[in-house]
């Protein structure tokens, strides 16, 4: 019998939600989401180190010497962004979401510079814009910029969506997708309740279906993505979705999972039932946004948890820049050194040539061959640096 995996591929597109490329490769989907959170975990992974130290060198080159940190910290970070992007967009087919500052989430003008930016890093590296989706908050901000980024050709993924609300107005802005988070409705009513539920009476598969549901009743084109799932139980009930995107571990728990899978959201039910269309304005919205209390706690939780995502990404460049800034400091001092002990200019540094004491020269001449390397001198400055410093 074929994998779950295999047979949701049949009637719902499979996005990776991760930004680890690694994992990418592995589960070979058609698209791929990231958010600060995601980020910030692959930029830790060892692996990826060198694309983090290329963004910083390259937005400190950029900006200048004189820079301040933080500038040139806030430009390597949508540079990165969109360096992660670009690194997944060579595996996949389709197309890859790439996330404003969540703290720009109740700013449109904000928001539009910001995406209309990130556009232009992914065309000036010959990526076509309709290879990428921009990733806004369901604010009312954030989906009157992304209504203005559709008519300029720049698609969009509207995020953090609870409630019909803010599928209703993204609908009606004919934005290009919408993720409603399934898992996290299903922690709001878990807290609340105090119950447990099973997969077909998960709250959050049942919004995404009503949401589903609606689009195709009234021929909505944006399409619905679920997103932030708990359990394949959760993602099985909603087979048939448009896409969902799915974290590396339920990938793989879909993958060796051999069991029928019978489609569960059709278009063409939709289409016959009986559903009250519902007039949006921002009045409305915010009258039910107020209403729903989930909604609203979610929503501004999810905000602030990408903002500190944010945040802890941004401390994590600024130690990595002063790190690196550093190595670059020894490093020159020590190219400095090297080439006045080097008499003869044959890159290395005898012992006849050093003119300080045996005991310094044993301690840098590591592989003790009589000679001292550039590297050696490099890296026996920086210990020296270090001993000073503690």
């Amino acid at each position: 019998m074929a994998t779950l995996l295999e047979q949701l591929r049949k009637f719902t597109i499979v996005v990776a939600d991760t930004g680890d490329i690694q994992a990418i490769e592995t589960f070979t989907p058609r698209d791929a989401t990231t958010n600060p959170s995601l980020i910030t975990a692959a930029a830790q992974m060892p692996q990826y180190q060198s694309i983090v130290d290329d963004t910083l060198k390259t937005a400190r080159e950029e900006l200048g010497k004189e820079a301040d940190e933080s500038d040139v910290v806030t430009l390597a970070f949508d540079r990165l962004a969109v360096a992660f992007g670009l690194k997944i967009l060579e595996i996949i087919p389709g197309r890859v979401s790439t996330e404003v500052d969540a703290r720009l989430s109740y700013d449109t003008e904000a928001t539009l510079e910001k995406a209309r930016y990130l556009i232009s890093e992914y065309e000036k590296a010959g990526v076509s814009r309709d290879r990428i989706l921009i990733k806004i908050a369901s604010t009312w901000e954030g989906i009157k910029a992304a209504e203005i980024l559709e008519k300029e050709g720049i698609h969009c993924n509207l995020t953090l969506l609870f409630g019909m609300h803010q599928a209703v107005a993204c609908a009606e802005a004919n934005v290009t997708l919408i993720s409603p988070f399934v898992g996290r409705i299903l922690d709001w009513y878990k807290k609340e309740t105090g119950k447990e539920y099973t997969a077909t009476e998960d709250p959050g598969v049942m919004s995404v279906t009503s949401i589903y549901n609606y689009y195709k009743k009234f021929g909505h084109k944006t399409e619905v993505m679920g997103a932030s799932f708990r359990n394949i139980g959760e993602i099985c009930e909603l087979a048939g979705c448009d896409l969902l995107t799915i974290s590396p571990k339920l990938l793989d728990q879909l993958n060796s999972t051999e069991e029928g899978l019978p489609r569960k959201l059709d278009p063409e039910v939709a289409a016959k039932m009986d559903i009250e269309k519902i007039a949006m304005d921002q009045a409305t919205f915010d009258q039910m946004h107020q209403e729903d209390k989930m909604a609203y706690e979610k929503l501004d939780e999810g905000i602030n948890g990408f903002t500190k995502a944010l945040e802890t990404l941004e401390e994590m460049l600024k130690e990595r820049l002063t790190r690196l800034e550093g190595e670059t400091t020894v490093n020159n001092a020590a190219a400095d050194i090297f080439r006045v002990y080097d008499l003869d200019g044959d890159g290395f540094i005898t012992r006849e040539e050093w003119a300080g004491t045996d005991v310094v020269f044993d301690a840098i001449d590591v592989n003790h061959d009589g000679k001292i390397t550039p590297e050696e001198m490099a890296a026996g400055l920086g210990a020296a640096i270090r001993l000073v410093e503690a």
